[in-house]
């Protein structure tokens, strides 16, 4: 009994000890990789704010050549608004609330692929610059995305690493003070060219 007593002592001992010296290193180099991945969150949503503030011009750009692809236009209105009323707290990204995120945005990217195969039965819509501007920009727009989201899951990357390892994980058991930041994950199928000729990323 009294051996166990001892044993237990000086497991509690040892994680004190660890705890105090090595505790506020822990705990301030996980702030600062949590800082920098949240920070490169905000990048993430202001690319796809962008493509959300580009659809209504090119719906309203399109509906003069289109009058009765209404359904076609109706659908990315309403992908557009399911996309931009699904916000994560960037201090809590959670697989599943990323999992949430990604699912509207991917619906938002299926009906504008769905849009842009039906623009191209409208040569003279095609042929209008401001909207051959509209969608250069887009396309633009989603290189952008593509490229903000590897960058997340690289700065993500570092801090989840920093939480897991040995000892950083036991620290972080014992103070319960981080949880891992969720990736973006490519869409199952994404390795497969579309049938579109922009590239409408995963």
């Amino acid at each position: 009994m009294k051996k166990s007593l001892i044993f237990i002592i000086a497991i509690v001992a040892i994680l004190t000890i660890i705890g105090f010296t090595m505790g506020p290193k822990f705990y301030n180099t996980g702030i600062s990789l949590k800082e920098d991945a949240t920070a490169q969150w905000g990048n993430v949503e202001s690319a796809y704010q962008r493509r959300a503030d580009l659809i209504p011009n090119i719906v309203n750009t399109a509906k003069g050549y289109a009058e009765f692809e209404q359904e076609t236009l109706t659908k990315v209105i309403e992908a557009r608004s399911k996309a931009t009323s699904i916000t994560i707290d960037p201090t809590n990204i959670t697989p599943e609330k990323m999992e949430q995120f990604q699912q509207v945005q991917e619906n938002m990217t299926g009906a504008l692929s769905r849009l842009l195969a039906v623009f191209e039965r409208y040569p003279d819509l095609k042929a209008n610059e401001n909207f051959k501007e509209l969608i250069n920009e887009l396309e633009r727009t989603e290189n952008r995305i593509n490229v903000e989201r590897n960058r997340f899951n690289e700065s993500a990357r570092p801090f989840n690493k920093h939480i897991q390892t040995f000892p950083n994980n036991i620290i972080n058991n014992f103070v319960g003070k981080f949880d891992q930041i969720a990736y973006f994950k490519a869409k199952e199928g994404s390795d497969v060219a579309p049938n579109v000729e922009f590239d409408f990323g995963t």
